[in-house]
């Protein structure tokens, strides 16, 4: 894996030794690689934006790529070589589980990281002051959305999994949020049970919804098909919190059997002005529209160089500085404090949306639950 060096333009006007941020990104399989060069664009933009406004202090900002392959144990070996290689900060990785493994090694080392886009509640075992954090944590946005089901009458809900302890977490989430609300929640492995089976599943316990734990594109991708066929299931809610319909190879898999599965996205309903100008550039960078997890990428840097210029490159002043940064975002004044059962320092909270693709026009999201 190589070295990103600074484009000429992102070096032109800087003078002295770059500042190096070691950028963790999912680049390969069986990572989603689609979320991952989303998440290095608006990481890349971010750094150019910075390097264009005279970089920090005078010195260049330089990223330092590693693709974690969603391999926890390749993220912790990446931090290590980062570390060693004298990066004042880490930055990056959409992974919850990869994340954590980053973050618990950079906690172990004494390396600041800003979490970009992960959301498993318990990123440190312990609380720690070297890790921060900008997308919501899982239980309060997974919360969020088991109250949209049960705005939109679903007590019935089952749910399509696979072993991870991310997934795990989010079903904990949507029991013991509606448990007490009257909902029931039925897990259906898909290990054992084929996407026609799952079908036979929902038809037996009389599922209104189903949500989809799993991987992506396998077996989400055949799950929905096989659903979607199902003249039993015709009126099923097919739900996906944690945001594969966000993506453009979603709708190019699924067309319009893609359409009308909400998920998760961290955007405000309108971008202000920074964030559109952002949006812009990152639509020339992507050739597409891009998703939420490009504005985290691009905030990750407005954060970080805001930091370097008040605090140095100092690892330990760095990490002091998480609960003194106030940065305005792509996406809302972005501020970190200690929140009740968070480890890290927390942005609370990032913009939430429910949201899906427009069945009249999959290309268009709609907006059906804000929190």
């Amino acid at each position: 894996m190589n070295t990103s060096p600074p484009s000429p333009r992102d070096t032109e006007q800087a003078d002295g030794p770059a500042v190096r941020i070691g950028a963790l990104v999912p680049l390969s399989r069986p990572g989603w690689v689609e979320a991952g060069r989303h998440l290095l664009a608006g990481l890349e933009l971010g750094v150019r934006d910075v390097n264009d406004g005279g970089g920090i202090a005078g010195r260049p900002l330089e990223l330092v790529v590693r693709d974690t392959a969603a391999d926890p144990h390749r993220a912790a070996a990446a931090v290590d070589e980062l570390a060693g290689l004298g990066v004042a900060a880490l930055a990056g990785e959409y992974h919850s589980v990869v994340a954590r493994a980053a973050a618990t090694r950079a906690d172990a080392l004494g390396v600041p990281f800003l979490c970009s886009s992960a959301v498993l509640d318990a990123l440190t075992e312990e609380p720690t002051r070297w890790v921060a954090r900008l997308p919501p944590a899982q239980s309060h946005g997974w919360r969020i959305y088991a109250d949209f089901l049960l705005g939109a009458g679903h007590t019935r809900i089952a749910v399509a999994t696979q072993p991870s302890v991310y997934w795990a977490s989010g079903i904990r989430i949507l029991r013991d949020h509606l448990a007490p609300r009257g909902g029931t929640v039925v897990e259906l492995d898909t290990r054992a049970l084929a996407p026609a089976a799952v079908c036979d599943a929902l038809v037996a316990h009389r599922a209104t919804a189903l949500l989809l734990l799993v991987g992506h594109p396998e077996p989400a991708v055949p799950i929905v098909r096989s659903v979607r066929r199902d003249e039993r299931l015709a009126e099923i809610l097919i739900g996906a919190p944690a945001g594969q319909p966000e993506f453009a190879e979603w709708a190019r898999l699924l067309g319009d059997d893609g359409a009308a599965v909400p998920f998760l996205r961290y955007l405000p309903e309108r971008l202000g002005p920074l964030g559109a100008r952002v949006d812009t550039a990152l639509r020339e960078r992507l050739t597409e529209a891009p998703s939420f997890v490009a504005f985290e990428g691009y905030d990750t840097v407005a954060v970080l160089a805001d930091v370097l210029r008040s605090h140095g490159t100092d690892r330990a002043r760095i990490a002091e500085s998480w609960p003194h940064a106030e940065v305005e975002g792509t996406r809302g004044r972005i501020r970190f404090t200690r929140t009740p059962g968070i480890s890290v320092q927390q942005w609370a909270w990032p913009p939430v949306q429910v949201a899906d693709r427009d069945p009249a026009a999959p290309h268009r999201f709609r907006t059906l639950h804000t929190g």
